[in-house]
């Protein structure tokens, strides 16, 4: 009943997670990840024992080994999605124990859906007096359900006794069983509001240019009757439509929100991250800017009606889809409280703008690009640079970037990087040729990605991962033009794979093996030197960024030098200083950490094989503390308060540790 109580108030959505709870999936409605704990602080973090643990594997048809979810805390108890299954789980907050589990069979529908196994988590939902209380999320299958709180059984009053059939949708057809549309990320709730996104196959991989449009649906949270539709691909008539040219609006399909939704309910706003129309990195079939792909749009909470809106990328070629929730921040400018929203993106830029009207803090100058050649393309004469904060990692590429351990490495990695093409960010795709060049290098294709940054509302500092990797992508013509209504098929610089963007892809996308592009190369697109990434390092990060000034605070490198790394022959008898890993990784901020795992495995002093949680003093970004985890972290991080002690939940999973909740503590 006390939990109950205290959802009544308004969730400030800058404001960081409040009274020890965590109910929202990033902290707040703002996507903060920040509470203003400190029990857990520098001088005990390594203290922190293991208070509990949950294991994912019976939930679903197989064991799962990329858990994403976040968990939510509520007056003791831990929610959370879990398992292949997508199952909803309720567990005692001080012991893990199991309360009650909710799971959908949904057959052909499921096994055909294009996000399926657990996704990032669930919203919660109060109605303030202590009478109802609510657990949504969206299965695979694309419906949103309704469970009871304290019981997880569905709510016969929400929808068809519990669930909304998300497909059922009065604007398009799609298909009940293969329309090709789902959601990995959770709905998000405020004022009785339910508001879901969408995702897709990646996007990379379209099997046509016509595809299922992304549109973003808001429902009453108690009757699941939909109140407004909000058109990503604009209508005829509607604004932005004329961006589209030669109707290109009518067939194109994406343009989805499948990253967290943010909302300022004072404000009565919700700030949509939208990714890019069908294709990723082929655009011939949709001529023009395209709005609003790539676009942070601000709508209306009660109707959907779009406020403002700022395309970050035009006609966008290079999967730079927005991947994760803004950050909702009130920072100091020129003397003067301004209510600002903050978009980390895979391209490394931080886009700043007010959150009330849409202008850029900073300016954002629109700055001549260059314009590739590939056949039937459409380009963009220009793209938006932020001037302020400057990028948090490196972008597009350079010889400056390559590796150079030894002079011998650096010849080599010379070698390799002539049979591409270099340039700056938003140097196009090229087709393809085995005389060269065999691709276009980059480095900023997925700097941030789903999991997103975290705010500190007391510094008015950002803290975001960025991971660096050197990859190449190119266009490789089809063998027959009529092949999924798809003249070229993304190439890549692994043998016989397809570039999925690496730690920038929406982990779960299905690929398609289609390659003609052969380079020495292994793994996710990244190409190597005698096994060593063809990049220098770092190659994982944390910045921490102020908004106040517009500038970059201290960045550190994150996670342990891989073991393929330090045991390398050709480095025998150097010394590496830690080079940072790749991955996906999510921060959370405390009154005096942020806290983060690392993203992949290595063999500690003992002689363990694991990954580390690991803390740092925000302030100044230097390492206070780490503890042992069997497995990476692959769900961003939570802490919450339970009969006084302070507790950090992140699921872990990776390689063939199946998914696992893990819960510290300090010992009593």
């Amino acid at each position: 009943m006390l939990a109950l109580v205290w959802m009544a108030p308004v969730v400030r959505g800058q404001s960081g997670a409040k009274n020890g709870q965590w109910p929202t999936y990033g902290g707040d409605l703002g996507h903060t990840r920040y509470a203003p704990l400190d029990q857990i602080n520098a001088g005990n973090f390594n203290q922190l024992e293991v208070a509990w643990r949950f294991k994912t594997d019976s939930l679903g048809s197989r064991p799962e080994y990329q858990l994403e979810a976040t968990p939510l805390m509520v007056d003791g108890i831990v929610y959370s999605t879990a398992g292949s299954r997508r199952a909803v789980i309720a567990l005692d907050a001080g012991t893990g124990e199991l309360i009650w589990m909710h799971s959908e069979r949904e057959g052909v529908r499921g096994a055909a859906a294009p996000r399926q196994l657990s996704g990032r988590g669930l919203a919660y939902w109060a109605d303030g007096n202590g009478n109802d209380a609510r657990i949504l999320y969206v299965t695979p299958g694309y419906r949103l359900v309704a469970l009871d709180a304290k019981t997880g059984v569905p709510v016969d009053t929400f929808g068809e006794h519990g669930v909304v059939d998300l497909k059922k949708d009065d604007d398009q057809d799609i298909d009940l069983v293969t329309g090709e549309v789902g959601l990995h990320s959770t709905p998000i709730v405020a004022k009785d509001v339910v508001i879901v996104g969408a995702a897709h196959r990646s996007g990379g991989v379209p099997r046509s240019y016509k595809n299922v449009k992304g549109f973003v649906r808001g429902f009453d949270v108690r009757t699941g009757k939909r109140l407004w539709i909000f058109h990503t691909i604009p209508l005829a008539g509607e604004f932005g439509n004329d961006t589209w040219e030669k109707d290109s609006w009518a067939y194109t399909g994406n343009a989805g929100v499948w990253g967290q939704i943010s909302v300022d309910e004072d404000l009565g706003l919700v700030y949509l991250p939208v990714e890019l129309p069908t294709g990723d990195y082929y655009g011939g079939f949709r001529p023009g800017a395209g709005l609003f792909g790539e676009s942070l749009v601000a709508i209306d909470l009660r109707t959907g009606k779009r406020k403002w809106h700022y395309q970050l990328v035009h006609h966008g070629l290079w999967d730079m889809d927005i991947p994760c929730a803004p950050i909702l921040a009130d920072i100091t400018i020129n003397g003067r409280t301004v209510k600002a929203v903050a978009q980390p993106t895979k391209q490394a830029f931080l886009y700043v703008f007010n959150r009330e009207t849409g202008e850029p803090i900073w300016p954002i100058v629109e700055r001549p690009v260059e314009k590739g050649a590939v056949p039937g393309e459409w380009y963009s004469p220009t793209q938006p640079f932020p001037t302020k904060p400057p990028a948090y990692a490196r972008q597009g590429s350079s010889v400056d970037d390559l590796i150079d351990f030894t002079p011998e490495l650096r010849a080599e990695a010379l070698k390799l990087a002539a049979r591409y093409k270099l340039g700056p960010i938003f140097t196009p795709p090229v087709v393809s040729k085995l005389e060269g060049p065999l691709g276009t290098l980059t480095m900023a294709a997925g700097a941030s990605v789903w999991a997103g940054g975290s705010y500190d509302p007391e510094t008015h500092t950002v803290y975001v991962y960025s991971s660096s990797a050197m990859s190449a992508f190119a266009m490789v013509p089809t063998p027959d033009a009529k092949m999924s209504d798809m003249p070229y098929i993304q190439g890549t610089a692994t043998s016989g794979a397809r570039r999925t963007g690496g730690a920038g892809s929406d982990a779960g996308a299905d690929a398609r093996p289609a390659a003609a592009v052969r380079a020495p190369a292994e793994g996710g697109g990244a190409l190597t030197v005698e096994g060593l990434p063809l990049a220098k390092p770092p190659y994982g990060q944390i910045s921490a960024i102020n908004l106040d000034r517009g500038e970059i605070v201290w960045q550190v490198p994150h996670g342990e030098t891989p073991d393929a790394i330090k045991n390398h022959p050709a480095l025998k008898g150097l010394t590496i200083p830690r080079t940072g890993r790749n991955g996906i990784i999510g921060t959370l901020v405390t009154k005096t950490l942020v806290i983060a795992g690392e993203s992949g495995y290595f063999t500690t002093p003992s002689g363990q094989r694991g990954a580390m949680l690991r803390a740092y003093d925000k302030a100044t970004g230097k390492e206070v503390g780490a503890v042992y985890m069997p497995a990476p972290q692959s769900g961003s991080p939570m802490t919450y308060m339970h009969n006084g002690r302070q507790y950090i939940v992140v699921a872990i999973s990776g390689g063939n540790y199946s998914g696992e909740f893990l819960a510290f503590r300090l010992p009593a």
